[in-house]
């Protein structure tokens, strides 16, 4: 099992906008084949800094999701709502 934590830095004005994706499109991410567990969380100091906390089967089924329609989607609509450069960690 494998651990992806990312770390999404939103501008300020767009938190709104960022919140509402996910909340949109949680529940296809956490049904991708692989996924076992998805959660968001937010920096108590930096609360335009957020952090996605998955889990998945295998570093294969990280790979697909990100390869996949859905994920292309969805990043090509979160992407402009970052003020820095996203950082991703995979983890065992």
């Amino acid at each position: 099992m494998i651990t992806r934590i990312v770390k999404l830095t939103i501008s300020p004005d767009k938190v709104a906008d960022f919140e509402r994706l996910f909340v949109a499109n949680r529940a296809l991410i956490a049904g991708f084949d692989g996924c076992l567990h998805l959660e968001i969380l937010h920096d108590i100091h930096h609360p335009h800094v957020y952090f996605t906390y998955s889990k998945w089967q295998s570093a294969d089924a990280i790979e697909a999701y990100r390869q996949s329609d859905l994920f292309t989607g969805i990043w090509a609509r979160v992407k402009p709502l970052f003020i820095d450069k996203p950082e991703a960690w995979s983890l065992m």
